[in-house]
């Protein structure tokens, strides 16, 4: 399968990572009025299919990484936010959430390389990720609230699970903006970065990741979303049959080989 052509993103791909970068900055990588939905969708779909990608990465060009919904077109009522009801409903269901779809079924481990503000949907974009590094620049705001709307995208479901109740329903409901060192304390980043160092700490995070059994590492996804969702005794037969899958792939030979070899050296 051929890589996706895309309109608003720019893909690249080393050492079996894929980063996709929004590369929209003239309208701080917005959401809406953009092509970076469809974008994010088609590479996700091509990284489901290529088994030889480990890990992806979702960064911004530019100042921002997403400033989420254009809020021009909100005041103009123009774009994706002109219509009625039924019309923008339609418009949300078969627009921006296709986006947390897509990065909920990625079968890789997806990492949120927050190069500036994530705000509104650009920050429930980072949240749906599984992990999340943030340049000193960045800032981070549920801001819905303040505009008199709801996180359209999902993001509900993905903050609280991510930081708890408590903590996403006071970003929610306040539309607080906060700084990385800030969102490093609730948990929503991993680290902070020198803006001069995020790419490069990101690349290096993900290809700690990649140089792992490829297999294992998606089978190791699917079971973190399961458990989730599933009751202990199911999940644990679920457990029990990737295991036996994973013992019987070659990766795992190989891997049990090459740690006795380094264990046979280094005795």
């Amino acid at each position: 399968m051929q890589q996706p052509e895309l309109v608003d993103c720019q893909l690249m791909v080393a050492d079996n990572i894929a980063t996709l970068m929004f590369t929209r900055h003239d309208v701080r990588n917005a959401l809406t009025g953009t092509a970076i939905a469809d974008d994010i969708v088609a590479v996700v779909n091509w990284v489901n299919c290529q088994s030889s990608i480990a890990v992806l990465i979702l960064t911004g060009e530019g100042s921002a990484f997403s400033a989420g919904g254009n809020i021009k077109d909100m005041a103009d009522r123009a774009g994706d936010f002109a219509g009625d009801v039924e019309t923008l409903e339609q418009r949300y269901r078969q627009g921006i959430q296709r986006i947390p779809k897509a990065l909920y079924r990625c079968e890789v481990p997806v990492i949120a390389a927050v190069n500036g503000p994530a705000i509104g949907a650009g920050f429930d974009i980072a949240n749906m990720c599984d992990i999340r590094i943030a340049s000193e620049k960045a800032k981070f705001g549920e801001t819905f609230i303040n505009l008199g709307i709801i996180p359209g995208d999902g993001g509900a479901w993905f903050m609280q699970r991510l930081i708890g109740y408590q903590q996403a329903a006071h970003l929610t409901f306040t539309g607080k903006v906060i700084n990385a060192e800030e969102a490093k304390e609730l948990g929503v980043v991993l680290s902070v970065v020198p803006e001069q160092q995020l790419q490069a700490t990101a690349f290096s995070l993900a290809k700690e990741m990649a140089d792992k059994p490829t297999h294992a590492l998606r089978m190791s996804k699917r079971l973190m979303q399961m458990a989730q969702r599933t009751e202990l005794n199911d999940f644990l037969d679920i457990c029990a049959t990737f295991q036996g899958i994973c013992h019987n792939n070659p990766e795992h030979i190989n891997a049990v080989k090459t740690l006795m070899d380094k264990l046979a050296k280094s005795s």
